[in-house]
Parts: C-alpha cells; structure tokens; sequence
C-alpha cells in the first residue's frame, strides 16, 4: 500500500520516523512545519515535500491546504502530530500558557483537519491524530497538555461518526512517552517546552519503534492504538477503573 501522506510537525523525531517508514513503502510524503524546524533538515528523497507553516495562524493553514489540496487533490493519509508539551502545576501557570497550549496542539489539528477534508474525502484516506496517554486520563502536572489531549481525542472520535459516510477513516494513536528531544526541553518559564524531552517520562520508547507500532495498527485497521506497554495497560485500568488509575499514578509520583 502506497500514496499521499502529509505530516504535520514532520521535521520532529516523530515526524521524521513516520516520514522514513512511508517512505520505505514506497509513498509521498508532505511535510509541515515551522520554518526554522523543515530548514534544518536534509533533503532525503524526491518523494518529500515542505510546505513551512505555523499551525496557530489560522490564514496560513488555510493558504498551506489550499496549496497542498492542489497538487494532491486526494490525500490518503493525514498525521496530526504536531504539538508540544507543558510541564508545571497548575498554581505556577498562567491562562496565557493554558490558551498557547490548547491552541497549537488542539486547535492546530482542527484547522488542518478543517483545511484538507475535501481532499481525504476524495482519496477515502485517513486523518491520524498522535494524542497521549494524557488524552484519556489524568496526567500529573500536565494540565494544560492533558486538557488539549482530551479535547484531540473528543473531536477526532466524533470526527469519525461525521466521515464515515464519505469512506474517510479517523485513527487515534496515545503514546506513553515518545523521546523524540531527550536532554532538550528548552521549556520557558510557562513551562511549554519541546515534545518527547521531559525529564519525568516513563515507559520510553524510540520515535522510530512509536511510529512503527502506529503504523501498523493503523494497517491493521484500529481505530485506537495504545502505543507502548504502560499506554495498553494504563488504558485497560483507567476504562475498569478510574480511581485505581489515580491510585497507581500518584504512587509512582510519591516514589520519584
């Protein structure tokens, strides 16, 4: 199976995993990203193309799908990976750090979800959304990524019901932790830093075993893939039993 796949936040270590694995099957991969993150990389196939793009311009996205949109009036897959983290207790944030957060990582899928539909529609692809384990259960001090998380996964999920008629598939994939920057938060003082470079991190996998794990059960024809051991497990007991999730994250936060 082969096509057209665009991946946003795809000069990240996550990014550049799925881009390689698509490009080993033989697709065509677009990429978006900041301009400073896509003039960093190498130029690694033919197959690859960079449309630059801050996905909290609401103008820019648009002018980004309608060019996307037109040399590939049909797309088969769109990952929606773009995104960071933010790390702190809620008392030490600001609203300003909440609205940034929700904005790039939430509202940044919605407008390209929002900006390539007609196209997925045409191709009968597939919108992939890269949420968290945060998407689905409390995390701590991650109020603001946990609440941006939720709300992917509350629009992709409903997303789905909408596209269906039109053939198009909706994926969620909920890693644990992805070290796509390890040793390379930068965070502000808002705590909004790099994803995948978090000291407190558990379950750690590579970008490149994450992106193949969610490929292959988006190949597969999942329509949620928990994306590593403590993902499986943590959403197993947070469906049985949310309390007992509670219990065991704040019992692993008391040991650290």
């Amino acid at each position: 199976m082969s096509g057209v796949a665009v991946v946003t936040g795809g000069a990240g270590g996550l990014g550049q995993a799925f881009m390689r694995q698509l490009l080993a099957d033989g697709w065509r991969v677009v990429l978006v990203d900041l301009p400073g993150a896509l003039q960093a990389l190498q130029p690694e196939s033919d197959r690859v193309e960079q449309f630059a793009c801050d996905l909290t311009d609401e103008d820019a996205v648009a002018s980004v799908c309608t060019e996307i949109s037109a040399r590939h009036p049909a797309l088969d897959l769109v990952i929606h990976n773009a995104g960071v983290t933010q790390i702190g207790l809620f008392d030490d944030t600001t609203l300003a750090s909440q609205r940034l957060v929700m904005d790039i990582n939430y509202f940044g899928s919605v407008r390209m979800a929002a900006g390539l539909l007609k196209a997925v529609r045409a191709g009968r692809g597939t919108h992939l959304a890269v949420s968290s384990v945060a998407g689905f259960a409390p995390l701590y001090k991650r109020t603001a990524y946990a609440a941006s998380k939720h709300a992917l996964n509350g629009f992709f999920s409903s997303l789905a019901s909408e596209e269906a008629q039109h053939g198009v598939k909706v994926v969620i994939a909920a890693p644990s932790f992805v070290a796509t920057n390890p040793g390379r938060l930068d965070a502000g003082e808002d705590g909004i830093g790099r994803p995948g470079a978090a000291t407190d991190g558990f379950d750690e996998m590579s970008p490149d075993h994450a992106a193949g794990i969610i490929l292959s059960g988006w190949r597969r024809g999942k329509s949620f893939i928990p994306v590593g051991r403590v993902a499986s497990l943590g959403w197993r007991i947070n469906r049985l039993s949310p309390r007992l999730y509670s219990w065991l994250m704040m019992r692993k936060i008391r040991r650290n």
